[in-house]
């Protein structure tokens, strides 16, 4: 276990305090029992979203693979880092050879607790509409994220937005859970479809945080607006 490639700078602290501040009057709506998540009641779904937010700073190893490191990386390092939070700078030149041994690794609060919280739903309050439009998030995943070189794949931060439209029209009953499962699985599963798709001889990065790095905050706006949902409708 370890924190998200180790560094956190003015970037990363401004989110956790965008991200904080937007649970304050969310927790307001759980102690009024005014949110929910179908079987997931108020204060379970505020715990859930603190936990996603505590480790969203945690990463999970859980393979290696090689990938190339470009001739460009020393040119953008200093730039990439400021904006994605990672020292990779520091990435670049603890190493002379000319291949990352990229380490694989799965986010705590962006990847293992929304695709836990996920299974749960699926399981437990199945609904095959949510499943169809997690197959159309998981095609928009792929197609619009892009992976980097040196920091890894890479979503829009809004990208779970697209399910909204299409829980409202064909499941407005439950339209909160379906887009927190189409939304979120389609970005985690695009995430790993990513990931397999990539190409390692002409791309590479230290690290690759599947639910961190790139892709924590389309999952964890994509939990919020869920949430938010089942006061609206």
């Amino acid at each position: 276990m370890r924190t998200m490639r180790g560094y956190i700078n003015k970037s990363e602290i401004r989110m956790f305090l965008i991200f904080g501040f937007m649970l304050l009057p969310m927790a307001v709506l759980c102690y009024q029992q005014e949110l929910s998540l179908g079987i997931i009641s108020s204060y379970p779904l505020f715990i859930i979203l603190v936990l996603m937010l505590l480790g969203a700073n945690i990463e999970l190893p859980v393979s290696t693979i090689r990938t190339k490191k470009t001739q460009d990386l020393q040119r953008d390092a200093a730039t990439l880092e400021e904006v994605y939070s990672v020292p990779l700078v520091k990435d670049i030149s603890s190493s002379m050879k000319l291949a990352f041994n990229t380490v694989i690794t799965l986010n705590l609060g962006g990847f293992i607790v929304p695709f836990a919280v996920m299974l749960f739903l699926i399981v437990f309050q199945p609904d095959f509409v949510g499943l169809e439009i997690m197959l159309i998030m998981i095609v928009a995943a792929t197609l619009l994220s892009d992976f980097v070189n040196g920091i890894g794949i890479v979503m829009p931060d809004y990208i779970g937005l697209i399910a909204v439209p299409f829980a409202l029209i064909f499941a407005p009953e439950n339209a909160a859970t379906v887009v927190f499962v189409s939304g979120i699985g389609g970005i985690l599963l695009g995430n790993i479809t990513g990931l397999l798709m990539f190409d390692k001889e002409n791309k590479g990065s230290a690290f690759i945080n599947l639910g961190g790095v790139g892709s924590f905050k389309a999952v964890y706006v994509t939990a919020i607006v869920a949430a938010l949902i089942s006061w609206f409708v």
